[in-house]
């Protein structure tokens, strides 16, 4: 197998972006649920969920936030960039079917520790589902 070469730290300015698009399937639910062994009935139960301010099964907030992680670790930085921090907010549930805006944008860069920060965001029908900001370590060239 190999891999995409991400950008090194000298590649990188403030201001690149990346962005997916991702649908939340009821597979992802349960692969997630699965994996994380996270089964609030609120992800996993219809009748539950319906009698929840919501009305209807949500997405695991950690699911929609691992698409940020998709992005740091495939694309911007991309591979050997590490995933140093995450601090974000969740504004609004995430149902089955919703279209997930998932961004990515460099705003700030520390040569000391090759440290880059990131805005992210997961939005939903133009409105923000998680916003927050990430920080990474990524590689020089000559590393």
């Amino acid at each position: 197998m190999t891999y995409k070469d991400g950008y090194k730290f000298e590649d990188l300015s403030v201001g690149m972006t990346h962005e997916i698009e991702q649908i939340i399937t009821e597979k992802d639910i349960d692969l997630f649920a699965e994996v994380s062994g996270d089964r609030n009935p609120l992800h996993m139960d219809e009748e539950f969920a319906k009698n929840t301010p919501f009305g209807q099964r949500i997405a695991h907030g950690a699911l929609t936030a691992s698409y940020i992680s998709s992005i740091l670790g495939n694309d911007l930085p991309g591979p050997g960039a590490i995933f140093v921090g995450l601090n974000m907010r969740f504004r609004r549930p995430v149902f089955i079917g919703s279209k997930v805006i998932v961004r990515v944008e460099v705003t700030e860069m520390q040569e000391r520790g090759n440290r880059v920060t990131l805005k992210v965001s997961c939005n939903v029908d133009g409105k923000a589902a998680i916003s927050g900001e990430a920080m990474v370590m990524v590689p020089k060239r000559d590393a």
